[in-house]
């Protein structure tokens, strides 16, 4: 960011940032912009998927077509600063004031932007305030916090000053996850996740952790949000490693961004993600995506949806600016986990249409399947950008009919719920899903708890002119074949 100094605000474009109400109508397609498109459009594969593969900002703005042929109106970008080496997913920033030159110029990103406002396509910009790039002790090449009095001391953090990660069956996380008995919790090493403190004080996977509370780093960090959100135009921002720093910090930091936030609170306990939601607009939905894994790609009882949203409620979590969502560069691909397309059709028809705003990470709509970072970091270009594709293709159905009834006006109302059948209504919109799988076969549940007058036709959207059903006595029942999810909605 050549044009942003240390000192002024250079104000070239307005920006366009709603209100949080006004992200909740948003639906929105995550990238890295290392993995998503060439400049020239080309298809080859990338040789080390551990480092740089070339994706640009030029490369995005080339195919918005193919992100907004889905529906979404909302996209969320990786870190842009200039990173250490290898940096390519932009978390180890090295200079603050510049931008990543492998991902473009000033004005490349200027113009991604300026054409995702002509059309209606908000930006989100992915942004690290917690810590630096793997160097070490020694900060003399990051800009511009070179001194150690910019960073916590690792006097009462385990050794190597890191803190240390847990494995739950398959997914990382920190801290403690939900109450479901099939899972097993493994740590490493001597990290006490319930010691807040050591938290915010040492180190995440032994990259140097800033301190907020050092007055330089404080304006630094807040002077950088503020000019790089009015310079650019971004419309919000997405923060990592939100519980790693003290939460009077992010009120600042938020406030002098001037646009909706969404916070990283990488954690399954919905007390404590909640204990964040004062000083965040929003909060990604860790303790529901843990959920819905359990349930979708393990199969496991569909009553654990009802139970977590009992959580939510009476934690008062403000779920409509939640960032929902069943995949993300952190973990690895549901399809990884679980294979059967049905059941990740029905996980994206949860996400899609349910309460919160919707978060969609590139690639699942190619049926990608990677495995553990960086594995679950695929490159896009090599699939084409095949607009055919069978995911492709249901997530536009689903998007489309979701901006179309604008259902993030209505509230979420459990219609239905047992081990193998979930639904509910937003509006007229009636949501029926499953955890059975392809091999299923056919199974119905008979709706009595619901909206509709008699005679009433709903349709599925799916197939809108061959899977009608009429409302009868206060009644109708639901078929789904072969682990299929649907979405009906009352005909005329």
């Amino acid at each position: 960011m050549k044009t942003l100094n240390r000192d002024c605000i250079c104000v070239v474009t307005s920006v366009n940032g709603g209100t949080p109400q006004e992200w909740s109508s948003r639906v929105i397609y995550q990238l890295l912009t290392d993995r998503f498109a060439l400049t020239n459009n080309a298809t080859t594969p990338c040789p080390d998927i551990t480092t740089y593969c070339g994706g640009t900002f030029v490369g995005v703005e080339q195919h918005l077509d193919y992100i907004q042929g889905m529906g979404f109106d909302a996209i969320w970008i990786s870190p842009i600063v200039t990173n250490t080496p290898g940096g390519y997913h932009g978390y180890w920033q090295q200079d603050i004031y510049t931008i990543n030159s492998n991902f473009g110029t000033d004005n490349d990103l200027l113009n991604l932007i300026g054409e995702c406002h002509k059309r209606g396509i908000w930006v989100m910009l992915d942004v690290v305030a917690n810590h630096v790039g793997p160097v070490d002790f020694d900060y003399s090449t990051i800009v511009p916090f070179n001194q150690d009095s910019h960073y916590h001391g690792c006097s009462s953090c385990p050794s190597q000053c890191t803190i240390n990660v847990c494995i739950i069956t398959n997914l990382i996380f920190q801290h403690y996850i939900i109450d479901i008995d099939i899972v097993v919790v493994v740590c490493y090493s001597l990290k006490n996740f319930n010691d807040q403190s050591e938290v915010e004080i040492c180190r995440l996977s032994g990259l140097p952790d800033l301190d907020q509370n050092n007055t330089f780093v404080r304006e630094a960090l807040v002077n950088w949000i503020k000019n790089v959100t009015e310079f650019y135009g971004f419309d919000g921002i997405r923060i990592d490693t939100v519980p790693e720093v003290d939460q009077d910090f992010w009120i600042e930091y938020t406030t002098a961004a001037g646009v909706y936030s969404v916070g990283e609170v990488y954690n399954g306990d919905v007390e404590y993600v909640a204990s964040y939601q004062p000083v965040i607009d929003g909060l990604l939905s860790y303790p529901l995506f843990f959920v819905l894994r359990s349930v979708f790609a393990q199969q496991q009882s569909m009553y654990q949806i009802q139970s977590m949203l009992q959580q939510y409620n009476a934690t008062g979590l403000h779920q409509q600016y939640l960032g929902t969502f069943i995949d993300n560069q952190d973990q690895i691909r549901f399809l990884n986990e679980q294979s059967d397309i049905e059941l990740y059709k029905n996980a994206l028809t949860y996400i899609l249409t349910s309460e919160g705003i919707p978060i969609v990470y590139y690639g699942s709509e190619q049926a990608f399947n990677g495995g553990a970072d960086p594995d679950n970091r695929e490159t896009l270009w090599t699939t084409g950008f095949n607009t055919d594709s069978t995911l492709y293709q249901f997530i536009r159905t689903v998007v489309l009919f979701v901006k179309q009834q604008s259902l993030y006006q209505y509230p979420q109302i459990q219609r239905y719920a047992d081990d193998s059948f979930y639904a509910f209504t937003r509006g007229d919109t009636f949501v029926a899903l499953t955890n059975g799988g392809s091999n299923q076969g056919q199974i119905s549940r008979t709706i009595t708890y619901q909206p509709y007058q008699d005679g009433t036709t709903l349709c599925n959207i799916f197939w809108p002119t061959e899977d009608c059903i009429k409302v009868v006595d206060g009644q109708f029942t639901i078929y789904l074949d072969n682990g299929e999810s649907k979405i009906y909605y009352p005909l005329g």
